[in-house]
Formats: structure tokens, sequence, C-alpha cells
């Protein structure tokens, strides 16, 4: 995640608020400090161990770094990287590396930190996505400013997957403890944190490129959106880094203490549905509740009609976009003729009913009311169970693929390859979406937009999932704070732009 995953997500750990808004006002007075609030915190600091968005949402290229990144244009620029090359046959990478890059240790950042960590992805980290690195062949240091990789084969998408957790570097000398010491070459270190209540930053004074502009960042981590809210209009923060709640726009949009900046994002909410169990391994199911579902009234209930409706899982900035949305229509009386010829209103036969199993987050609760209710109109039956995320909604779905249905915000740029993965808990295995895949992966630039779309229509056709809409990236910020992004194209919550007006 994508589980994102905001997984998720993706990402994503709800928590408590635990001090109060005058003892963060205290902290928000010094010019030089910035307090942003956030919904979900990281259950730890590894996101090489631990799956979900919550910890490269804090620690993505403002602890860690890595060779390239991901610009406000959805571009990989340099970072690390001052360059890199292409060989011909697309499977040899040389990249030319930035001289005066240190670890926050104090660990020169050379060649054989790149070798190091890109190997390392595959001997020693354990999250879903890991796999991506598998088309690494080997990485050479040629030179202590000159690392080489060799692919396995072509691979139109690992360049981009560097920008994104994958490709952070570590120093041999600073992994011992990566769930509560991290050690990257960014522009800021983690100085302290109080679990359930926050994470501060401080300016990595070794830094090798532009200072930021915050000497300190004060990550603050509130469950309740309307607490939330409160935080901001009470001075206890800066910035709410994504509303949670949408009816709460309006009043900071009528404030002009309050900036609201509005785009989009790469994170799909989507009504997983577990494919490798009966009934959802009958596709006739899958699409019959596809055809349930209204996804404009839901997404006026979940989120007041402000995300976009997307039908697949792509998102308006990949290449390979088209609009999906209208595979399958609002039609009760169809979605109940699939179920009656998938057998389950048969004389004598129990209503079908289902769990839906989702994290307890404001986004997932709307949804699954609105879900629920419109299965109900089918004639199925929908047990609605909340569950803590991550921990909770990671281990029993994500990891046990204990549901049915899950509603889940994927937040990991170019997610739609998860559907190439039989073990992924969607429990989808696509033999003809796994060619196109490869094909993508492997063909030229104008192949690779070809195959995609190719993969999200047959992923549409058999209804692998329902996806409900594309999240919309919402930030409020006090007026002295500006350079936000406005669109979230990475897991990364940039705070390298930040500066105050």
């Amino acid at each position: 995640m994508k589980a994102r995953i905001h997984a998720a997500a993706l990402a994503l750990l709800l928590v408590t608020s635990g001090c109060s808004a005058g003892s963060s006002a205290t902290v928000a007075k010094d010019p030089g400090t910035l307090a942003i609030g956030y919904t979900a915190e990281p259950a730890n600091f590894d996101f090489t161990r631990t799956d979900g968005a919550a910890i490269p949402q804090a620690l993505l290229y403002n602890v860690y770094e890595g060779l390239v990144k991901l610009d406000a244009d959805a571009k990989i620029v340099p970072l690390l990287a001052e360059s890199w090359t292409v060989s011909p046959d697309g499977k040899t990478y040389d990249f030319k590396l930035r001289k005066d890059a240190k670890f926050s240790n104090g660990a020169p950042f050379t060649a054989e930190d790149v070798k190091f960590s890109l190997m390392r992805v595959k001997t020693d980290w354990t999250v879903s996505i890991k796999s991506t690195m598998d088309v690494v062949d080997r990485v050479d240091v040629v030179a202590p400013d000159h690392a080489r990789v060799v692919l396995t084969k072509p691979s139109n998408g690992w360049l981009f997957s560097l920008t994104s957790r994958l490709g952070a570097m570590f120093s041999p000398t600073g992994v011992a403890d990566l769930a509560n010491k991290p050690v990257g070459t960014g522009p800021y270190t983690v100085a302290s944190r109080r679990r359930g209540d926050s994470i501060v930053l401080k300016q990595n004074p070794a830094y090798w490129g532009r200072k930021p502009a915050y000497s300190t960042v004060v990550l603050k981590y509130i469950k309740d959106p309307t607490a939330l809210n409160n935080a901001l209009l009470s001075n206890g923060i800066d910035v709410i880094s994504a509303i949670t709640v949408p009816d709460s726009i309006p009043q900071f949009q009528s404030d002009d203490r309050f900036t609201v900046v509005e785009g989009t994002t790469n994170s799909e909410v989507t009504l997983a549905f577990n494919n490798a169990r009966p009934p959802l391994n009958d596709v006739r199911v899958r699409r019959a509740l596809s055809y349930a579902i209204d996804r404009k009234a839901l997404l006026d209930t979940a989120w007041a009609g402000r995300g976009t409706l997307i039908g697949s899982m792509v998102p308006p900035t990949d290449p390979w976009y088209e609009d999906l949305s209208n595979a399958y229509p609002f039609d009760p009386a169809k979605a109940k003729t699939l179920l009656a010829e998938a057998g389950l209103f048969q004389s004598g036969q129990a209503t079908p009913s289902l769990r839906l199993r989702i994290p307890n987050l404001p986004y997932a609760v709307s949804a699954a009311q609105v879900v629920a209710s419109q299965l109900a109109d089918i004639g199925v039956t929908v047990t609605i169970e909340p569950l803590d995320f991550p921990a909770v909604w990671l281990k029993q779905v994500f990891t046990d693929h204990d549901y049915d249905l899950s509603i889940i915000q994927h937040v990991e740029a170019r997610d739609i390859v998860t559907f190439g993965k039989p073990k992924y808990y969607w429990g989808y295995d696509g033999k003809d979406v796994q060619q196109q895949l490869a094909k993508a992966d492997a063909g030229t630039p104008q192949e690779q937009i070809d195959a995609m779309r190719q993969v999200a229509r047959r992923l549409s056709e058999d209804a692998a999932a329902d996806w409900l809409f594309l999240f919309p990236n919402v930030i409020v910020a006090k007026n002295k704070v500006t350079g936000f992004v406005r669109n979230q194209v990475s897991e990364s919550f940039d705070l390298t732009g930040l500066a105050p007006r």
C-alpha cells in the first residue's frame, strides 16, 4: 500500500491526542518551528519491515533520501544522484553521485551505500512491496561517486520505484535500530518521539543541500477530526496535513486566517473483494456488488463530493489513465439478476452475508455505511467490523486475508501492479493481467501505456475490486506558511519546500 498500503497506506495508526492545545501552541510560537497535524501515527520508524504509509509519509525525503525523487509534477528528478544514464538495452543504470552527502551519524554517502541499500531490499526487507527490487541482478561500485545497477531484464517501473521508500539510502553503520533510530542523509533528523502524541524533527546541521526554512518541525498526531481542526483554530498547530472530514472545509475557506490547498492524490479508495473466497471468487457476484453501489451517492456522503470517480486503480496523473468510472453504472436490478445467476437466491438458501472489515478511519467508516445500506437493497447482508489501524487491519486483513470485503485508501503510486501478485490480499490470480504487466514493464514507452490500459480494462471486466473514488488532497494552513504541493503524488509529506511567508 500502496496498503498504500496508505495502504496504504499504502497509510497509519490512529492515536488519541496526548498533548493539550496550549502546550502545542507554545511550541508553535517559535518562528523557526512548524507544527503539522496528522491523524495516522507510525507504529515505528522502520518502513523496511512495517507496511503502511505513515512511516514514509513522515520520513521519506525529510529524513531519508534516495537517488531520485518525484517533483510536484510527478517527474523523476535527481536527489542523491546528480545524474544517471541508461544503456541502450535498458538493463544498466549508471548513477553519478553527489560527493558532499553524508549520513546523520557522520558516515559519508558513497556508491558502497547504494549497493548496500538496494541489495538489502532483497535480503532484509519484509514488506509487501520489496518484490519490485527482484529485477536487480547486481550493483557495482565503479568509483566512490559512481554506482552501476544491472537489471536482469529491462524494467520501465524500476527507476520510478526508487522514488518511493524502496529507494531510500542507508548506511551499514545506521541500521542497527531502524525502528527507533533512523539514520538518513536528509535535511532533518528525528530528535524525539512521544508515542501517541508527536514526533519532533530537527534540522540536520550536516545536510548537503539547501537548508530547510524551519529548524524544527513537530508532527502532531490527533485521532479525532474535530480535535484536529480545533488544534489549528486554537494555534495548537500550524497545518493540517490532510483534512479527514470534508464538512469542516467551508469553515476554513471562510476564515481569512487560513489557506486551503485543494488538489488530487494517487490514493484510490477501494472496496476490496477477497477474490479467493466464496462467494466472491465468482465474477458474477463481484460484478453484482459493483452494479449495486451508487458511487456518486457514496462520494457525496463520505466526502461531500470532493473526490474523483475513476473506476480503476489508475489516477489521472498516470500516463495510462482512462476514465472507466461508468463501467458499472448503478443498476440494482442487474445486480439482483447476477446474484440469482450465481445461485445465491436459490430456494432454501440463506441470505448472502459478507463481513466488511475496515480500518477505523473516518472515510472508511462513512463509506462502509453507504455500501452496507446499498447492498442490503439487493438482499446482501453486510456486517461492518471496524479494526484498529494500522496494526489490527494490517494483520487480519492485509496479512491473514481474513475478510470478505474491505475499504482502504491505497496510497502507493502505480499500485495497480499489486493485482499481478496472486498472494496479495486481493486474492486475484489473473494470468492475462500478469502477462500484460510484464509486457508493460519491458516494452517501449508506448507499449507500456497500451499494456497498462489493457490491465486496467481487464481488472474492470473481472470486477477485481470496486474503485469507489480517488481521495482528494486538502491541506489547511495558517496564511504564514507557504510552499505546499497541491497534488500529493508521492508517499512523502515533503517538508523541504515549506517556508514562512
